[in-house]
Order: C-alpha cells, then structure tokens, then sequence
C-alpha cells in the first residue's frame, strides 16, 4: 500500500538524485534560514571543487548559477520544499522541507562526498 510518507519519501530521493540538489537541501536545512542564490553558488564549490571561489573560472561560477535558479532551484519549489523570490535570489526552506529532514538526512549521510553538518 501507498501511503503519504513513502510518496514524500519517493520524492525526497528523486530531488537527491542530483548532488547540487543534495548540497542545496543539506544547507537550507542545516542553516534553518534564506540563502542566497549567491550563498548556494559558494556552497557547492565548496563541496565540489577543491579550489577557492576567488579562483574559480566566472564560466564555471556562471554555470552553476544558471543551473541553480533554471533546473535545480525551480524543482524544489514544484515540490514545495523551497519558496524563491527570483526578484532578489533568496531560497528560502519551507515548513515541508523541516517535514522531510528525517529522510533528507538519512540520504545525505550515506553520501561519501559531503560532510556533515553543512554549513556556509
């Protein structure tokens, strides 16, 4: 049988398919607070690049900016486990997102790349 909990827990393993969701959903649940567009950018180079963001090609910054605020940022909104106010690049969690922590953090703790707790 179906039930709620393993729909939502379908769709938290869905949203952790990609590691830029994980790096995401780790942050906004460790911070407990609105993140920038920018701050998220600065924390997933962190986690996957071992060179300082001063450092990083304005490409590669670029690159994962857009895929943030196209791809990634607008899935977790579908979900609702983020509201974005694209006017001023804030992601902010949502009460759904505290509702799924359990799970979520369960998924990122059985991935090898990233460190707990995720902080900026």
């Amino acid at each position: 049988m179906i039930t709620v909990d393993s729909i939502a827990f379908d769709s938290v393993l869905d949203l952790c398919q990609h590691q830029h969701r994980r790096i995401v959903l780790g942050t906004l649940a460790a911070e407990q607070r609105s993140l920038t567009l920018n701050d998220l950018t600065q924390v997933i180079i962190k986690f996957n690049h071992q060179t300082p963001i001063t450092e990083m090609s304005e490409d590669v910054l670029t690159e994962i900016r857009l895929s943030l605020s196209h791809v990634h940022i607008p899935k977790l909104v579908s979900e609702g486990l983020t509201n974005y106010d694209s006017e001023r690049q804030l992601v902010e969690p949502t009460e759904q997102l505290e509702q799924v922590q359990p799970t979520l953090s369960t998924i990122l703790a059985a991935d090898p790349t990233l460190e707990a707790p995720m902080k900026l």
